[in-house]
């Protein structure tokens, strides 16, 4: 049995040949890199919606080179430790499956039994992650409407994705854990300082959330040192600056031979009331 529903009528959904099906006779084929498209056109808000081959293929490139591998490692550790024998694992906004990857591969090193899937609402994303990580089920959807049924996942992710916290609960079991990361006051503020005339620090806070008690937040702070301008641009594509960047900003950067930058994250550790 897959651990996805269906779109359309929220039943379980099972493996068939070349892909899933429920009882009510909804199928879906699995693209041929391994991915199912669980995303109904009446969801879709345009024709390829979510990150474009750009910009996942140059946050593929900076991630497999090990930039943010202290942030992944961090993830695991805590997923070893938060989970149980026989875990299962979603990660809403999984991108191209760099930490979704990591994560199921540390359980299983742990002498774990993980069930890991990871949704995303852009196919390109996923076409690299779904080869990349064949043991992880992968689908094309929207973390707002999770093809996922209630109270299946002990553990989810949500990194520097949408907070679609009402269907975060939803599909929690009581005594879960979601994982929330964002960026902490002075991530990338070396390429922030390259980009903007005044740049200003991203903002932090504790949100409380109805359903959820905190459990703690892990801070995750390193240095890096970009050695070329594959590199530095590999950055600077796959951050949000890449669409709002002054030309002048954008052309200073492109300057640059080498850049050695503070990574800054926050992670946020969440438990599903009882």
């Amino acid at each position: 049995m897959s651990l996805f529903s269906c779109p359309l009528c929220g039943q379980p959904l099972a493996a068939v040949q070349q892909g899933l099906s429920c009882p009510g006779g909804h199928r879906f084929d699995r693209a041929r890199e391994g991915y199912v498209h669980l995303l109904p056109v009446n969801q879709k808000h345009s024709r390829a919606p979510g990150d474009d081959k750009g910009m996942v293929a140059a946050r593929r490139a900076f991630l497999e080179r090990g930039w943010y591998r202290p942030l992944r490692e961090t993830l695991s550790a805590l997923a070893v430790e938060l989970t149980g024998p026989e875990p299962v694992v979603l990660d809403a906004g999984c991108g191209e499956g760099y930490y979704t990857g990591g994560v199921h591969e540390a359980l299983a090193g742990a002498g774990k039994e993980p069930r890991t899937a990871g949704i995303d609402i852009s196919k390109f994303s996923l076409q690299k992650a779904a080869k990349r990580y064949p043991d992880v089920a992968f689908a094309v959807a929207s973390a707002y409407r999770l093809p996922v049924a209630d109270g299946s996942v002990e553990l989810l992710l949500n990194v520097f994705s949408p907070l679609a916290i009402e269907e975060f609960r939803r599909v929690l079991r009581p005594g879960g854990f979601y994982i929330y990361v964002v960026p902490a006051a002075r991530h990338l503020w070396e390429l922030k300082q390259v980009l903007y005339d005044r740049p200003y620090p991203n903002e932090e806070r504790e949100t409380p959330y109805e359903g959820f008690a905190y459990e703690r937040i892990v801070p995750v702070t390193d240095r890096i040192s970009l050695p070329g301008q594959a590199d530095i641009h590999a950055l600077f594509q796959m951050t949000p600056y890449y669409w709002k960047t002054p030309e002048e900003g954008a052309k200073r950067l492109a300057a640059l031979e080498t850049l050695s930058c503070q990574v800054d994250f926050r992670i946020h550790v969440f438990r599903r009331d009882p």
